[in-house]
């Protein structure tokens, strides 16, 4: 017992000694993203969006490093990142922040976000800064690319919701939530832009174009879209869409959307596009699942050169016995299709929809066809063709080439940059509510995930150097 140690607790130092910079270890992840992270144009590029007068605000070099910080280690709230700065040096360190200064209150994320970041839109530049690092580092090849989206359920009570044919009642838009208001500005731009400049939504939950409302509305989050899958639960949800270079998985462009069909489509579009202008950067091919296979877009990738390596999507088999579209053949020249009997199926000049091309049988042929049977239980047989179908015929073509299986190999990165979304940093749910959050939540998440890709990526050593230590080994 006398020999066993004790400390004295005594009156403290009046002094002491201190460094961030030395208790944080050479290899903690935060040091590796300080070294490939540049924020030194934020004060510049927000200086229009501060005031002249008044008081100093907070730093937005530091709340951008405390948002990194929480996106990199999953701390999915404001709050308890404030908290877990407070505590943690390795993360004040990197918010160069000093063991005295005091951590900013976490309502100043919630105004910045919803205020100067967002107008300035500063998270896209940040998240487009990172990708120019990663290209300036050699990370992305620029001739493969893959897209590809993942539902991300909406921070709210599935059972607070309405049919989407109702009318939205409560609050007046003054003490709505933000996602409300959000909603019912939607509403209001996209019906001034439908009546070319008429105003106001009248309660309506239609959106552009006379389309149809949705299926149900939540009361907490219209904006999200309620998602049933057969055999499945439904919620509501956005989508995460990621475009991915297929070199080494960095994410080139990210973008939340509401979740549905037609919007994955028009921000491939966005996407494929912005990447293109903002680091001239075109590929040779892009690949995508079936979603992606709607002939619009297959369509738009061939106008500018890019081979999609896309399954088309056809829904033309017949799962009853009868032909399918694939037994009709195709005469050019004629411009009508042959059935197995030999009978022409021939287009009157009309079009539906505005890509949909009706071609159809005579009744006489078909009263007489012994193959009627097998074809069809109406008067004559109908087929559809679409407006550019020899643009899906090429790209069904392009299934079969080598090219082709290589891309749907390394598409497979994609899925692994959402695997690590929801696993790794969290973002099975969101936390922000609106459309314009889960823009910001997906925009952070990406650009978390390209910080921890290309500090892993640097500090890898090279092949020669491996090699080299390997053989001295």
């Amino acid at each position: 017992m006398a020999m066993m140690g004790r400390r004295e607790r005594g009156q403290g130092q009046f002094f002491y000694e201190f460094h961030l910079d030395d208790v944080v270890p050479p290899d903690h992840l935060v040091r590796k993203i300080d070294g490939v992270l540049d924020l030194g144009w934020i004060h510049k590029e927000l200086a229009p969006y501060y005031s002249h007068t008044g008081r100093p605000s907070i730093d937005p070099e530091l709340m951008i490093r405390m948002l990194i910080v929480g996106y990199v280690f999953a701390i999915r709230s404001e709050r308890e990142i404030c908290a877990q700065v407070q505590v943690n040096l390795a993360y004040r360190w990197f918010c160069g922040l000093s063991i005295e200064e005091p951590i900013p209150n976490h309502s100043c994320f919630s105004r910045a976000r919803h205020e100067r970041f967002r107008e300035s839109d500063v998270l896209r530049r940040v998240f487009e800064q990172v990708v120019a690092r990663c290209i300036a580092a050699g990370h992305v090849g620029g001739e493969a690319f893959s897209i590809d989206a993942s539902l991300i359920r909406a921070d709210v009570d599935k059972k607070k919701r309405v049919p989407g044919d109702t009318p939205i009642t409560g609050p007046t838009p003054e003490d709505a939530s933000r996602a409300v208001r959000d909603y019912l500005a939607a509403l209001d731009a996209a019906r001034s832009e439908e009546d070319g400049g008429g105003g106001g939504n009248g309660g309506s939950n239609k959106s552009g174009s006379g389309g149809k409302p949705p299926k149900q509305i939540s009361r907490t989050d219209p904006q999200a879209s309620w998602v049933a899958r057969t055999g499945g639960e439904a919620f509501f949800a956005y989508d995460a869409n990621y475009l991915i270079d297929n070199k080494a998985g960095i994410i080139l462009d990210a973008e939340g959307t509401r979740a549905n069909r037609s919007d994955e489509i028009a921000v491939t579009e966005t996407m494929v596009a912005r990447v293109a202008h903002r680091f001239d950067l075109k590929p040779d091919r892009l690949a995508g699942d079936t979603a992606y296979g709607a002939a619009k877009l297959l369509k738009w990738l061939v106008d500018r050169k890019i081979e999609p390596h896309v399954p088309v999507w056809d829904k033309s088999t017949r799962t009853d016995g009868k032909f399918s579209k694939a037994e009709f053949i195709f005469d050019r020249e004629r411009n009508v299709y042959v059935c197995p009997a030999g009978k022409k199926l021939t287009h009157s000049g009309r079009i539906d929809q505005g890509r949909i091309l009706p071609y159809r049988a005579s009744k006489t042929d078909c009263a007489i066809c012994t193959l009627k049977p097998k074809c069809t239980t109406a008067v004559a047989r109908k087929l559809s063709r679409d407006i550019d179908e020899d643009v899906r015929d090429q790209v069904r073509a392009l299934a079969n080439t080598e090219a082709f299986q290589l891309s749907r190999r390394e598409r497979k990165k994609v899925e692994v940059r959402f695997a690590h979304m929801k696993g790794i940093h969290k973002l099975d749910r969101l936390r922000l509510r609106g459309l314009n959050g889960a823009k910001d939540e997906v925009l952070l998440t990406a650009t978390a995930q390209n910080l921890r890709r290309l500090a892993k990526l640097a500090c890898r050593a090279p092949p020669r150097a491996q090699a080299a230590s390997m053989a001295s080994a």
